[in-house]
């Protein structure tokens, strides 16, 4: 199998069976068809090989990025655009994905980047609370459900080829604390390495995106 063909398997057998906090809904775009053919034809592209990746892990799949398409941090602009994969998905811009592309532009383009990286999230698959996104960190009670699903998907996301010398956290705040607790005690990873959340970065240091630009291509460079 390729490291496609695992990503794929893994996206369709994703399934939260315990029970969520009221009024949490579980945000899985890997049941709509659309999606998962974007995810076919994406990791085809990208990932059609038994390499090894480093991987990059965020917070969880939010409505207008990779909860939309089902690929991490890719909204449906960026995928058409950048990546050259048509599609019908109505066209709005994510935050996240807006920084993630201009970093994966001066990185070298996507065959480059995804060649070395993976995208994936602490939980990979999304949540919603009275239709707004919600962090899985959010409400303590959710995260503490979702520990033993975080850990399987952790567990599963390795066995695809991605390294354990380095993994790259995406939020340097409740993220970043969780993921180094999970790593202290899995001893999974070498080294965990915390990165600006593109997020945050869009919103609240919008100024300096070159710096952070900078910073992830230093860390990733090392």
């Amino acid at each position: 199998m390729t490291f496609a063909d695992h990503v794929l398997t893994f996206f369709q057998q994703l399934q939260i069976r315990t029970v969520l906090p009221d009024g949490v809904e579980v945000l899985n775009p890997y049941v709509d068809a659309q999606a998962m053919e974007l995810c076919r034809q994406f990791y085809k592209k990208y990932y059609d090989d038994t390499n090894p990746r480093r991987l990059i892990l965020g917070i969880n799949p939010g409505r207008l990025g990779g909860g939309l398409t089902g690929i991490p941090f890719t909204d449906p602009i960026k995928l058409e655009k950048f990546c050259e994969i048509p599609n019908t998905l109505q066209k709005k811009a994510e935050l996240s994905a807006d920084f993630m592309y201009a970093m994966i532009t001066a990185f070298g383009g996507p065959a480059s980047f995804y060649r070395q990286f993976y995208f994936s999230s602490v939980s990979p698959l999304g949540f919603t609370k009275d239709s707004k996104n919600l962090n899985y960190y959010d409400i303590r009670e959710l995260q503490e459900s979702l520990r033993p699903f975080i850990i399987q998907s952790l567990r599963q996301t390795l066995a695809f080829g991605t390294s354990t010398s380095v993994c790259y956290c995406l939020g340097e705040g409740e993220n970043f604390r969780f993921l180094t607790r999970l790593n202290a005690e899995l001893r999974i990873f070498n080294e965990v390495i915390p990165l600006a959340h593109p997020r945050f970065i869009m919103q609240y240091r919008r100024k300096k995106v070159n710096e952070y630009i900078d910073d992830y291509l230093d860390k990733f460079r090392r």
